[in-house]
């Protein structure tokens, strides 16, 4: 059997901008990608800290060294920029690996988006 498990975490990321125009997704500045092993493309979960709520999109690749935590199309309608959210990918694994697994969990700096 296979479950569910988180594989990586960016906690406290503030959105830098909500494009209602673009065609959906989360632009992500690719040092954030690169650090936290997402791909682009990879199905992630949003959660809202000011709201509450739960989103679900896909990675696209922002604007490097910017801090760029950009929510797009519909999700747009889910956030305002100085929002908190937290992005959070998982994996599909058996019960043994999850025991075992350790995800990837990073705290950048919630002002600018950037990792120490």
């Amino acid at each position: 059997m296979l479950i569910n498990v988180m594989r990586a975490k960016l906690h406290r990321l503030t959105v830098t901008q909500a494009d209602l125009n673009y065609i959906g997704s989360i632009s992500l500045d690719p040092d954030l990608i690169e650090a936290a092993g997402l791909v682009e493309g990879e199905k992630v979960q949003i959660v809202n800290i000011n709201n509450g709520e739960r989103i679900e999109t896909y990675v696209i690749t922002g604007e490097r060294g910017t801090g760029q935590v950009c929510l797009n199309g519909p999700a747009a309608r889910r956030v305002q920029p100085g929002d908190v959210v937290i992005v959070i990918a998982y994996g599909m694994m058996t019960v043994e690996e999850a025991k075992a697994f350790k995800p990837n969990v990073l705290f950048p700096d919630t002002e600018t988006n950037r990792l120490a």
